[in-house]
C-alpha cells in the first residue's frame, strides 16, 4: 500500500500537499473543504502588521489628538488580532490536519507577541514570513542574516510549537542563510515567498500590480535551491513553493529534497479538485517506479546525491544553446 506520509518541521503530514497562505485560507469553512479534498496541512492567511496600521491610519482624521490616535491604533490592532485568533480556533474545530499560523511583521518586537497568542489559540506551528527590501547604499549584507536570526530567536524563546521561516530568493547565498536559520532553531524553511510584482502602465503613467500568480517557469529556481539547500544544509525541513502547478512538479520538488510543497496559484486556477488529482497521479507514478513511500525518494536528486553537480550550478545560457544553429 502506498504511503504519502511525510515529516515536515516536526509535524507528521498525511501527504506533502500543503495549502499555502493566501486569501483562500482566510475562512475556516474553506479550510475544512481543503482538508476534505485531501490536503496534508494548511497555512492560514498571514496576519500583516503593516496592514493593521494602514487600516488604523485610515480611521484617523486630521487633527486627532495623540492619545486618540494611539487609542485607534490599539483598538484596530486588538480587533484584527482577535479575528485572527478566532480563525485559528474555528479552523482547528473543523480540521484534524496541522494548521499553521502565519505572521508578517516589520517591527522586531511584534513577532514574539503575536506568536505567543497564536500558539495559545491552537496553532500547530508558526510560519514567519520575513521580508525586508534593503535599498540603502550603506547597507551591510550581514545585517539581513542577523535580522532573520534575531526574529527567529525571539519567537523560539516564547513558543514551544515548530517555527518555520518563509524566505524570498533575493539572497546571494541561500544555503548559508538557511544554515544560519537552522543553527538558530528553525524547524523548517519555505523556498520561496512570492512577493508583490510591480508593473508600469505606460498609458496611465502609473505603477500597477504585475502578474499575481506563479507559472511553470518559476519552478526551475525553486528546484535549484531546494536541491542546494537539501544537499548542503541537511537537518532542516524544506517546503518548496512557487511554480508548482501539477503532480509532476510535486514529485520533482520531493526528488530535489523537499519534505512538502505549498500550493497556492494552482488552487486559485483549478480549485480544490486539483488536490485529489495530484494525489492520484502521484500514486500511479509511485506504483510504476515501485516506491511504496515518499521517504524512499525524497532528496534522491538533491545536490549531495547527484554525481554531476554542475547540472544544478550551471548558469550560462551558452551551455544550453551551444548545439543550436
Amino acid at each position: 500500500m502506498i504511503s504519502y506520509k511525510t515529516k515536515y518541521a516536526g509535524l507528521t503530514l498525511r501527504n506533502p500537499l500543503i495549502v499555502g497562505s493566501s486569501g483562500l485560507t482566510n475562512s475556516a469553512r474553506r479550510n475544512g473543504e481543503f482538508e476534505k479534498a485531501g490536503a496534508g496541512a494548511i497555512v492560514l492567511k498571514s496576519l500583516f502588521e503593516e496592514q493593521m496600521e494602514m487600516q488604523s491610519d485610515a480611521l484617523m482624521h486630521d487633527g486627532d489628538a495623540p492619545d486618540a490616535a494611539e487609542y485607534i491604533r490599539g483598538y484596530t490592532k486588538a480587533r484584527q488580532m482577535e479575528e485572527y485568533l478566532s480563525l485559528i480556533e474555528e479552523t482547528k474545530k473543523l480540521c484534524s490536519i496541522p494548521v499553521i499560523a502565519s505572521i508578517n511583521c516589520y517591527k522586531v518586537d511584534a513577532w514574539a507577541d503575536f506568536a505567543v497568542q497564536m500558539e495559545a489559540a491552537g496553532a500547530d506551528a508558526l510560519e514567519l514570513n520575513v521580508f525586508y527590501l534593503y535599498t540603502d547604499l550603506d547597507f551591510r549584507p550581514g545585517e539581513v542574516v542577523e535580522l532573520y536570526a534575531s526574529i527567529l530567536r525571539k519567537v523560539k524563546a516564547k513558543v514551544s510549537i515548530p517555527v518555520i521561516m518563509k524566505i524570498g530568493k533575493n539572497f546571494s547565498n541561500i544555503p548559508a542563510l538557511v544554515n544560519q536559520l537552522k543553527l538558530n532553531g528553525a524547524d523548517g524553511v519555505v523556498l520561496f515567498n512570492r512577493y508583490y510584482q510591480p508593473d508600469i502602465n505606460i498609458h496611465t503613467m502609473q505603477i500597477v500590480s504585475g502578474q499575481v500568480f506563479s507559472s511553470h517557469s518559476d519552478l526551475s529556481e525553486t528546484l535549484r535551491w531546494t536541491a542546494f539547500v537539501s544537499g548542503k544544509a541537511p537537518g532542516i525541513s524544506i517546503a518548496s513553493s512557487t511554480g508548482i502547478h501539477d503532480w509532476e512538479d510535486v514529485v520533482k520538488c520531493l526528488l530535489a529534497g523537499a519534505s512538502a510543497v505549498q500550493l497556492c496559484s494552482v488552487l486559485y486556477t483549478h480549485g480544490t479538485e486539483i488536490i485529489p488529482q495530484m494525489l492520484t497521479c502521484m500514486e500511479e507514478w509511485m506504483l510504476h517506479t515501485k516506491y511504496l513511500a515518499i521517504d524512499e525518494f525524497i532528496g534522491k536528486l538533491n545536490f549531495a546525491n547527484v554525481e554531476n553537480h554542475i547540472l544544478y550550478e550551471r548558469s550560462q545560457f551558452m551551455k544550453y544553446f551551444s548545439n543550436r544553429d
